[in-house]
């Protein structure tokens, strides 16, 4: 089920929220319907694998209370073995088999495994809890409560990845207090501007990057404005699209009465990568900051072990959007970026003007996104050349022009959408009936359509 649904938006969420709301003054009944209608949520994908959820966060939690009794921290290590066992097994077999199979100069036959929705991020949050056992924290939850903190259905398919003790000490608040309206008033904005961005921009949007890249990946030789067309685009499309899925997921769990932490924050309006990386998948980041790149040494020691460090998390990080050696060659990209900027900021004599340190960080950036959207290496390669102006010059008429211009002034001049919702709007009854005019038209607009699955769904 799609957040950007008429199913989801005027069914299945009111729904959810009459019974929620219904049993609020109960603790574990609210929570009850909570991971029923979660599990319901994930099951309307694939019902085979309702069982691998269950089973797996039930093994998870029963692993945490084995080592609270006996202290042996070999349980934490089987744990994250164990996540990353089934994350690997799922996503990365076919990867691997066909790379090793490659090397011996075997044909590789395609295994038929369908991969569990949404399992990158539960793991990552799974694994997280497990390694702050290990770390020392002492919280042991109840099943109830482990339960809720994985199946949560607005984070449980592309996050944000969320941790234990953000969201759990949260279950024992009633949603029913002084906070319970503007809770709701500020969710439903945020899931307003959720569907504006994934329904009204990136998927107007994807209509002119998607025959583009297409065009390329079939050898059509794009000229220097379709290329750049292209890569605009496609920067415009994931982040509108992503943020926008982020959006509706914080503000879903704001009308249960539960905060989810930003996962974007501006991100183009950076100047310098590390700042990008601090405004970009804001979760992601955090989780690959505090459980990979800092034990391995993070920036405690000398220059070429710390650019090491980045580069190993980047790479990493890129394998994790995909099993594809395009990924983790963008993962690449953005380590070398990282450690260039690290490198800049020690031994620079001087500090760029912010307008120019924009530029370069934007180019990258662009640059960047095409390696990740294209097909292979040879299409990037393609788009990269038509880029700088091997290709040839010309022009192109870009679809639903108002719309991607728009989107480039939005993601250049407008403020995240949660600073938007917390610092620039307050209750106003023209704001209600302009909002809700717009909800209207959107939730009319995406019944039309067939169902576009948000980018991420595939990581």
């Amino acid at each position: 089920m799609l957040f950007s649904t008429q199913e989801f938006l005027i069914l299945f969420l009111p729904l959810v929220l009459i019974a929620f709301y219904s049993v609020v003054q109960v603790r574990i009944a609210r929570q009850l319907v909570i991971i029923a209608a979660s599990l319901f949520f994930y099951g309307v994908w694939n019902w085979h694998f309702v069982p691998f959820l269950v089973l797996l966060t039930f093994i998870n939690w029963a692993i945490a209370c084995q080592y609270s009794k006996s202290l042996n921290k070999i349980w934490l290590t089987s744990g994250v073995i164990l996540n990353l066992s089934m994350l690997g097994f799922f996503k990365y077999a076919n990867f691997f088999a066909e790379n090793i199979d490659d090397l011996f100069g075997i044909h590789h036959t395609t295994w038929n495994i369908i991969m569990p929705l949404g399992i990158s991020f539960f793991a990552f949050q799974k694994i997280s809890y497990l390694i702050d056992l290990r770390r020392g924290d002492k919280h042991i939850y109840s099943l109830v409560d482990f339960f809720e903190f994985v199946t949560f259905f607005p984070q449980l398919i592309s996050g944000p990845i969320v941790r234990h003790n953000e969201i759990i000490p949260q279950f024992e608040k009633n949603p029913v207090n002084p906070q319970l309206w503007e809770n709701i008033s500020k969710g439903l904005c945020l899931i307003l501007i959720g569907l504006v961005k994934k329904a009204g921009i990136a998927e107007s949007i994807a209509m002119t990057c998607n025959p583009l890249f297409d065009q390329a990946a079939q050898g059509h030789l794009l000229n220097i404005t379709e290329a750049w067309v292209a890569a605009i685009a496609y920067s415009l499309q994931i982040f509108f699209d992503f943020s926008g899925y982020s959006d509706m997921a914080i503000g879903a769990a704001l009308l249960f009465g539960l905060q989810l932490p930003y996962n974007f924050n501006a991100p183009y309006q950076s100047h310098n990568l590390q700042e990008f990386w601090r405004r970009w998948h804001m979760t992601l980041s955090r989780f690959l900051k505090d459980y990979l790149y800092i034990p391995l040494g993070g920036n405690r020691c000398s220059p070429a072990r710390q650019s090491a460090n980045l580069i190993t998390t980047m790479l990493l990080a890129g394998l994790w959007h995909g099993a594809g050696w395009s990924f983790v060659a963008w993962g690449g990209m953005h380590g070398v970026g990282l450690t260039i900027n690290h490198g800049w900021k020690k031994i620079a004599p001087f500090h760029l003007p912010k307008p120019i340190a924009w530029i370069i960080t934007l180019s990258f950036l662009l640059f960047s996104w095409v390696l990740f959207r294209a097909e292979s290496f040879s299409t990037a390669t393609h788009i990269w050349q038509s880029m700088i102006g091997l290709n040839g010059f010309g022009t192109y008429k870009i679809r639903h022009n108002v719309v991607f211009y728009l989107a480039i002034l939005l993601v250049l001049f407008c403020p995240a959408s949660q600073n938007l919702v917390n610092n620039y709007l307050r209750p106003s009854k023209w704001i209600a009936i302009v909002g809700g005019i717009a909800a209207a038209f959107f939730i009319l607009l995406i019944g039309g359509r067939i169902p576009d699955a948000f980018i991420y769904f595939r990581f």
